[in-house]
């Protein structure tokens, strides 16, 4: 494996764990209601919508991406959902945490490399697509 392919594997890993951690807050502590209050609080868009579809999608889709699984689509999926926290809720704060918006900043950042470069070597997107590679 490249140092390359190590170095997303890594991060791919990494950013997905957080994403997990945070998606299980979401929907295990906080639930759809406490999600949605919270999004209706901020200004976010279709509270009732985009709160529980935030939600799983930090949850699936973090598990997903430690994974390695639709690593493309999935970062920047996350570097939509951290511009929004971004936007609606730590702009606001400055830069610094733990008021400001450098966690999401880096995590956008993570989100799209990943969207741009994909996952690495170790991945189910690599095993699926060498799998296509040979049935053809």
């Amino acid at each position: 494996m490249t140092p390359n392919a190590t170095g997303l594997a890594l991060l791919r890993v990494v950013t997905g764990a957080i994403f997990t951690a945070h998606g299980c807050q979401k929907l295990f502590e906080f639930g759809f209601a406490g999600v949605t209050g919270y999004f209706t609080q901020v200004g976010a868009p279709l509270p009732g919508v985009s709160g529980p579809a935030v939600a799983i999608l930090e949850f699936a889709g973090g598990v997903a991406l430690v994974a390695g699984l639709f690593t493309r689509p999935l970062g920047l999926l996350f570097l939509l959902d951290m511009l929004g926290a971004i936007v609606l809720v730590r702009f606001a704060g400055g830069f610094f945490a733990p008021d400001g918006f450098e966690f999401e900043l880096l995590l956008a950042g993570a989100a799209a490399t990943l969207a741009l470069a994909g996952g690495g070597a170790p991945s189910l997107d690599a095993v699926l697509a060498a799998r296509r590679a040979r049935e053809r």
